[in-house]
C-alpha cells in the first residue's frame, strides 16, 4: 500500500507475537503496542524506549504524574487520554469488590482500593467506605482533598455520614505522596477521634488505612484500634 508506514510489519509482527504468546514479550514490545492504538502513524519503538528509560518499569510509566509524561517526546493529548483510561480501568478493576457491595471478611478490599484509587496521586484524598450489619459494603467514596501533604478530615462528618447511610461499620483510607505510609502523629489524632466518635454512636471502626504507590499501613494491624 502506497505511503505504508515503514513500521506496519514491525508492528503487525508485534501483534501476531502478542496473540501467540504475550508473556514472551519485552516490556519495551508491549508498551510500543499500547502506544500505537493512539499513535497509529508513528514508530512507537523508540518512545516506548525513552518512557521505560526515565521512569524504570512498566508500572512506573503507568503510575507517571501526567505533568512528567508531558515532558517526553512524542506524548501528546491522545496519548495521555488513552493512559488516563487505563489507569481508571485497572483501578475500577481494583475497586470491585467496594463498588459492586460485596461482603467483606476483612478490610482488605479497602485497602487494595484505596491503593489503586489515591495511592500514586500528588495530593492528599481522604476516601471513606460504608458497611452494613452483614458488613456488605453500601458506600464507597471521596470524602476531601488537600494538598500534597493535607486534606482536611472532620471525625464527625465521618459519623454523620455513617449515620446518614444507616451504615453499621466504615474504613477511611488516606494516601501520603511522599512515599511514606507511616502515620502522622495528626494522622493518629484523628484516628483516636474518628474511633471515639464511633464508640459513642454504636458504629464499628473496621480500619483507617495510609496508602502509598506501593505500601500501606493499617491501623487495625498494627493493634491501634
Amino acid at each position: 500500500m502506497k505511503d505504508k508506514p515503514h513500521f506496519h510489519g514491525h508492528r503487525q509482527r508485534l501483534k501476531e507475537r502478542l496473540c501467540k504468546d504475550a508473556s514472551a514479550m519485552a516490556d519495551y514490545e508491549i508498551l510500543e503496542l499500547l502506544l500505537g492504538q493512539t499513535l497509529l502513524r508513528r514508530d512507537t519503538k523508540p518512545i516506548a524506549k525513552d518512557l521505560l528509560a526515565r521512569f524504570g518499569s512498566l508500572g512506573g510509566v503507568f503510575r507517571a504524574p501526567q505533568s512528567q509524561l508531558e515532558e517526553m517526546d512524542g506524548i501528546g493529548p491522545g496519548v495521555l487520554a488513552f493512559f488516563t483510561l487505563l489507569r481508571e480501568f485497572w483501578t475500577r478493576m481494583a475497586e470491585e469488590p467496594v463498588r459492586a457491595g460485596e461482603t467483606l471478611s476483612d478490610p482488605e478490599a479497602i485497602r487494595k482500593a484505596a491503593m489503586a484509587r489515591i495511592g500514586n496521586l500528588s495530593r492528599e484524598e481522604f476516601w471513606i467506605a460504608l458497611v452494613n450489619n452483614g458488613n456488605k459494603v453500601i458506600y464507597w467514596s471521596r470524602m476531601s482533598e488537600g494538598t500534597v501533604d493535607k486534606t482536611a478530615v472532620y471525625p464527625r462528618e465521618v459519623v454523620a455520614l455513617a449515620l446518614r447511610h444507616n451504615a453499621s461499620g466504615i474504613a477511611v483510607a488516606h494516601n501520603h505522596p511522599g512515599g511514606n505510609p507511616a502515620p502522622s502523629q495528626e494522622d493518629m489524632m484523628i484516628t483516636m477521634d474518628i474511633a471515639t466518635l464511633c464508640q459513642d454512636m454504636g458504629i464499628r471502626l473496621l480500619d483507617h488505612v495510609i496508602v502509598t504507590v506501593d505500601g500501606f499501613y493499617s491501623f487495625r494491624e498494627k493493634g491501634r484500634l
